[in-house]
């Protein structure tokens, strides 16, 4: 089986943790991790790193299997995205995305801002709806969100597409969940 790379494909998300899943290893190091470097991991600006943070992020890639070898300047935000994001919310594979952000009252409004957003809104949108889900005690599931947080700035096609479908399976749940309730 071949390295996991920063911007390796991701098995499709399922209930359990994929036996060498990057999403899973990096949020048992990050729910592992000491204080300094969990604080920092939270506290960070993905796009602008301070020494600090480049040090505990890189500790925590190489946790999880991310070799240094394979890290490229335009995949090096997104991680920090995902290692911030997973400081802030935790991680549960169990659940479905969507789902997860039902049951936190996430607002309509604010999933369709997150989910039609692109690039830098994208990613300025992000933190604030993981610390909504922080502060009702949800854990969102990376497995998805990470693989949307690495493909949705792409300009490749097939990332492009991917990105597309996941936002569209992040979606159905949601609506799903939101309908029942109504």
């Amino acid at each position: 089986m071949p390295e996991p790379t920063l911007d390796a494909p991701v098995a499709e998300a399922t209930d359990a943790t994929p036996p060498r899943s990057p999403y899973g290893a990096l949020a048992a190091y990050v729910r592992n991790a000491g204080p300094g470097d969990r604080a920092a991991l939270a506290r960070m600006d993905p796009d602008a790193l301070r020494p600090h943070e480049i040090a505990a992020l890189s500790r925590a890639l190489l946790t999880a299997g991310l070799q240094p070898e394979t890290w490229r300047v335009e995949t090096w935000p997104r991680w920090s995205l995902i290692a911030h994001g997973m400081a802030l919310a935790g991680h549960d594979g169990a659940g479905r995305l969507g789902r997860q952000l039902a049951q936190a009252g996430v607002a309509e409004s604010r999933v369709t801002k997150l989910l039609t957003a692109r690039g830098e809104a994208f990613r300025q949108l992000l933190p604030r709806v993981l610390r909504l889900l922080a502060s009702k005690s949800v854990q969102p599931n990376w497995f998805e969100l990470g693989e949307l947080v690495l493909k949705e700035d792409s300009s490749a096609h097939d990332d492009i597409q991917r990105a597309e479908q996941l936002r569209m399976r992040i979606a159905g749940p949601y609506f799903s969940a939101r309908a029942t309730k109504a």
